[in-house]
């Protein structure tokens, strides 16, 4: 029996059945990522030993004839930033290439409660700085649509790892498009919640006013279960928002007539493939024909959002990873002369380039003089970004948009021109200057490329947009089919 393509839902019965153990499931998942893990390159450190034991819990468990919760036994990983008890966090970074947490994230805590299986941690930008998974300090992961195209990032190995069925699910974090433009790059779901939604705690911090947590799966349905167990309000987390929790899968109904789509036009600019814009147009040709109501509508400060983000979360960079500097934990430079010498040194070892970049533009966007030129004119704009989206959502339901403004990109092509690869993320960040919540869900393909679709909705909607997603899952069929595992996969 082929496991490792199922869904929650399918793995689940297969569970409580008794068609399956817990461990026969886990050990497949093993296997899978010993037999293809050397192309694709998802994981950074597998924890065979953990998951295994934790299996033999669930199977227990299975024996006694209890009943199990709808994620328990179902295996899956995390991405590398969100902090493990006991096990190697590394942020893909040199410079915490040895940290072992002594505690875990609230997610990690929170799918641990629930019975998940964890099957270790996945690779990723350095630091969640990047759009491609290139500037990890260790390997490049690959598409497994096509092995020479970059997975996206920064939570490319999150991503792959779904796509490529070496994880039922996986969580990443989403600081400016992170779980999003992956998800489009491999053709599965990805959300990046409302900010404050799921609790940051243990998170390793990028730019804190940004970052948010959220669930890469292959189906939407999977993607609310996953949400259900790790959103909440958590007082370890000073951002974290308590509001009602609801169950999000009772959201998932196909009959969206009535429903109010605004499709934003400065979304659909220069830079867009004409394609991938071709691909979106027929989705809200399908949406028309289920009976929603489609308008085009204005964010008319779009074209800010991506020098107000750049200026943003690279001074809250700046701030956050001035705690590394070979003191309290992670690399320490030898040799050093005297203590100056030792932090410099330490941080041009344990620093990749694209993390140095952000850090030296952001302390210029904080220094002396410039404060009031550069960082608070962005916030002031950030400003506006969320009124635009505010005036928004008083007439549309959900805003529609392409994910990404082309399918995945062949490794090392945008490597050595950073503002090109920045406009990778150019459809993402601006949600994340607002803080609402964006779904990314598979829409159609070009080449053989996967091409996302970015649903928005207002704080706290992610119930509209899972139904607005589930509706189109359901008319389509571009969920249901799979990469190809090899060079030049796509054509």
């Amino acid at each position: 029996m082929e496991m490792t393509g199922l869904t929650i839902g399918e793995l689940h019965e297969l569970l409580e059945s008794r068609a399956i153990s817990t461990t026969e499931l886990t050990q497949g998942f093993l296997d899978r990522i010993e037999a293809v893990d050397p192309d694709i390159r998802a994981f950074i450190t597998v924890t065979k030993k953990e998951a295994l034991s934790q299996a033999k819990t669930v199977d227990e468990k299975l024996a006694r004839g209890e009943k199990l919760g709808v994620l328990e036994g179902i295996p899956m990983a995390l991405k590398d930033n969100l902090c493990t008890d006991g096990i190697r966090t590394t942020c893909s970074s040199k410079i915490l290439e040895n940290f072992i947490p002594p505690y875990n994230a609230a997610v990690a805590e929170k799918l641990n409660d629930s019975g998940a299986i964890l099957l270790g941690k996945l690779n990723m930008d350095e630091f969640a700085m990047g759009s491609s998974t290139e500037n990890s300090g260790f390997f490049a992961t690959r598409n497994p649509w096509d092995l020479e195209r970059v997975p996206g990032g920064s939570s490319g190995g999150s991503v792959a790892s779904v796509a490529a069925d070496q994880a039922v699910y996986s969580l990443g974090s989403d600081t400016g498009g992170s779980i999003r433009q992956p998800a489009a790059f491999c053709g599965v779901v990805g959300l990046k919640p409302t900010y404050g939604v799921v609790s940051r705690y243990g998170l390793i911090a990028y730019a804190s006013s940004l970052d948010q947590i959220g669930p890469v799966t292959k189906t939407v349905r999977d993607n609310a279960l996953v949400l259900n167990a790790i959103a909440g309000h958590d007082p370890k987390d000073s951002t974290s928002v308590p509001f009602e929790k609801p169950d999000y899968t009772q959201f998932l109904t196909e009959d969206i007539r009535g429903l109010r789509i605004g499709v934003p036009k400065e979304y659909f600019g220069q830079g867009m493939d004409p394609h991938v814009e071709e691909v979106i147009r027929e989705a809200l040709r399908t949406y028309e024909s289920l009976g929603a109501i489609v308008e085009e509508c204005s964010l008319p400060h779009t074209e800010y959002a991506m020098p107000a983000y750049y200026l943003i979360a690279t001074a809250e960079a700046s701030s956050n990873l001035a705690r590394y500097d070979g003191v309290r934990y992670g690399h320490r430079a030898e040799s050093a002369e005297d203590v100056i010498g030792m932090f410099c040194k330490t941080r041009a070892e344990g620093f990749g380039s694209e993390v140095k970049r952000r850090i030296m533009l952001g302390t210029y966007a904080l220094s002396a003089g410039y404060y009031d030129a550069y960082y608070l004119k962005a916030q002031k704009v950030r400003t506006l970004i969320v009124q635009d989206f505010q005036q928004a959502f008083d007439k549309f339901d959900v805003l529609l948009s392409p994910t990404a403004p082309t399918p995945a990109f062949r490794i090392g092509e945008k490597s050595g021109d950073p503002l090109t690869m920045y406009l990778s993320d150019v459809c993402t960040v601006p949600i994340n200057l607002a803080g609402i919540p964006a779904l990314s869900i598979p829409a159609g393909f070009v080449d053989g490329l996967p091409v996302g679709m970015q649903l928005m909705g207002k704080h706290f909607a992610e119930g509209i947009l899972y139904k607005t997603a589930y509706a189109y899952e359901k008319n389509t069929a571009f969920h249901t089919r799979k990469p190809s595992l090899s060079k030049g996969g796509a054509r």
